[in-house]
């Protein structure tokens, strides 16, 4: 090696060494905090499109048939975001409700102190390493509050095993099962009315307002919070310190499997009362009989799932499944396409060949004329620009928002959302949700995308189901944004 080199070749060494304690802030420059990923980029979740921010006319583009007044046209803009790319299955919600089944199960024999390790432990109860909990604050112990080996969540319904811990887990888990007197043809069922789900959320929006911020004293020797807090049960509360506003719910979980013949007088609906959410035949039919408050459930616990493995496997966590807003859900629909009338972008209903394009109630009456009598399948018709499915018929769907006919008055024109969190003693009128898309029973009109109606929080459906959306982490970009030419 030349001299020459040998200088440029210690020249560079040294800029790299120099740069690299840059780097570990050795010089005293700001670089920021260390132990960080760089480069971060959200990786694309399961069956779910992306959504660029954008701005848009939401509000109706046609005559308001019914005469309705509820919505006026407004220029809003949402952020990016992901869209499942339909409707939740019967299939997915039922993941849910098994998790939730499979969750009651293994603590009834945590309680009864049924299942035994070689390890002296339980085979349904994690065992906890002291580097992710503090063991002061966490009971391994406490069946109630334990955290569960999902691992070993087929063990409970093992029939093949023998032998005492067999019967003993029978015995921990016969409450869940319909009592003889409730059975049919003597078969062993679970009793759907105990899949009760708890879950928690932080109310941010009651943690937000200025008068519940933490009060600081002018010298800093101590501080208070003076305002109040509704919590979970509707009652104002002093507000005591951050666990004020983690609040908590109790639902069941199972779908109204009888809202087929409920919605309906008159009419023959029982088999699908009997099969639709749990024959293998609907699996990819959009589930149904499922209210505002299990959907909101059901974004929780998809959440807590996928986190849940993330923090496992030392990943970032995600934000939170939640219900699309209103203005989300629409712009969605749109699929990119100024002052749509529906999500294909055309006015009519029909294709160049004359055939339906959406699963609706075409020609007063004639529902099986678009191919289906009731629901199909989910991404049975073509998707929009944005590759969602059946963003109009099929089901109609719930959004987070609550319903205000006058909302758009005063919405905020970026990312506009109006919500309220209505009590179980609060009036009908304060209950009521958006309602968008259109079902596979209703005329043309609620098929169009700035179409908006409303059904009760607490209210299940035969034609309402929904699905999630994720807020999108990172830079807000849009669809084929040049930043270099702005």
């Amino acid at each position: 090696m030349s001299i020459m080199k040998k200088i440029m070749f210690i020249a560079a060494a040294s800029g790299i060494l120099l740069l690299g304690a840059c780097k570990k802030g050795a010089n005293g420059e700001l670089v920021g905090a260390g132990n960080r990923p760089t480069n971060y980029v959200e990786s694309d979740p399961y069956g779910m499109v992306f959504i660029p921010q954008g701005s848009y006319n939401m509000g109706p583009n046609d005559q308001d048939v019914p005469f309705s007044m509820t919505a006026q046209s407004k220029t809003v803009t949402v952020d990016p975001f992901w869209m499942d790319d339909t409707e939740i299955t019967n299939n997915e919600y039922r993941q849910f409700v098994e998790w939730v089944r499979d969750s009651i199960a293994m603590r009834m024999c945590l309680i009864a102190g049924v299942g035994e390790d070689s390890k002296g432990g339980n085979m349904f109860s994690m065992h906890v390493d002291e580097d992710k909990v503090d063991l002061n604050e966490y009971d391994p112990n406490n069946p109630k509050t334990c955290w569960l080996n999902w691992e070993n969540r087929n063990k409970v319904w093992d029939k093949s095993g023998k032998g005492e811990e067999r019967q003993a887990i029978s015995d921990a888990i016969k409450d869940l099962y319909l009592i003889k007197e409730e059975r049919f043809n003597k078969l062993q069922e679970i009793d759907t009315r105990k899949l009760i789900y708890d879950y928690y959320w932080v109310d941010l929006k009651q943690a937000a307002l200025k008068e519940n911020r933490y009060n600081f004293n002018e010298d800093f020797t101590g501080g208070k919070y003076e305002g109040t807090v509704i919590d979970a049960k509707g009652n104002v509360v002093p507000i005591q310190d951050r666990r004020s506003f983690i609040m908590d719910g109790r639902i069941n979980v199972y779908p109204d499997t009888l809202v087929w013949m409920s919605d309906y007088t008159y009419s023959y609906n029982e088999p699908m009362a009997r099969k639709y959410f749990w024959h293998v035949a609907f699996d990819n039919y959009p589930v149904v009989g499922v209210n505002w408050k299990q959907a909101t459930a059901f974004c929780i616990w998809r959440t807590d799932y996928l986190n849940n493995y993330l923090r496992n496997n030392h990943q970032p966590m995600v934000e939170q499944y939640r219900l699309p807003t209103e203005a989300e859900w629409e712009y969605a629909a749109r699929g990119g396409l100024a002052l749509s009338m529906y999500p294909w972008g055309g006015p009519y209903t029909r294709n160049n060949s004359g055939c339906f394009i959406a699963n609706f109630k075409p020609l007063r009456g004639r529902y099986a004329d678009d191919g289906a009598a009731r629901t199909i399948e989910v991404a049975t018709y073509a998707p929009n620009e944005y590759g969602l499915y059946d963003m109009a018929g099929n089901v109609a769907e719930w959004t987070s928002n609550a319903f205000d006919e006058s909302a758009y008055s005063y919405t905020h024109d970026l990312n506009p959302d109006y919500s309220y969190n209505a009590m179980a003693d609060d009036p009908p009128v304060l209950k009521r949700k958006v309602v968008r898309g259109g079902s596979w029973k209703d005329v043309g009109f609620y098929l169009q995308v700035g179409t908006r109606t409303y059904e009760y929080q607490d209210t299940a459906k035969s034609y309402i189901g929904f699905r999630c959306v994720r807020s999108y982490m990172g830079r807000s970009a849009g669809a084929d944004w040049d930043y270099g030419n702005f």
